[in-house]
């Protein structure tokens, strides 16, 4: 269970994503939901129940690539970003921080400094 609200964590799940897979070459869906949740010392955690939807969109909106690797007799979906992907993410973030900000200043402009 996230330590957060799905409220709150439903706008972030595709930053999150996407922000990993610019950092990794290809990862696959429990690989993500394990990095998320050792990122962030266990107080985000995805389930693959919305993790999957999440990816098969972005894979519709071109801003992630699929690779399937045979391994044994299992078939593994690797996930990477692409190009489109990556300017999305810089454009997320970006929104993201700028909205943090935002929500700090309305708040309580010492949360920034805690």
């Amino acid at each position: 269970m996230s330590t957060y609200s799905p409220q709150l964590l439903k706008g972030t799940f595709q930053t999150i994503i996407l922000k990993l897979l610019t950092q990794h070459k290809k990862m696959y869906g429990y690989e993500i939901t394990q990095m998320v949740k050792q990122l962030s010392e266990g107080s985000i955690n995805v389930s693959e129940g919305s993790l999957y939807p999440i990816l098969h969109k972005m894979e519709e909106e071109g801003l992630v690539k699929t690779e399937k690797v045979n391994i044994g007799n299992r078939v593994r979906k690797y996930y990477a970003i692409t190009k489109p992907g990556a300017s999305v993410c810089s454009e997320k973030i970006e929104e993201f921080s700028q909205f943090v900000k935002t929500m700090a200043t309305i708040l309580d402009p010492a949360i920034l400094s805690k």
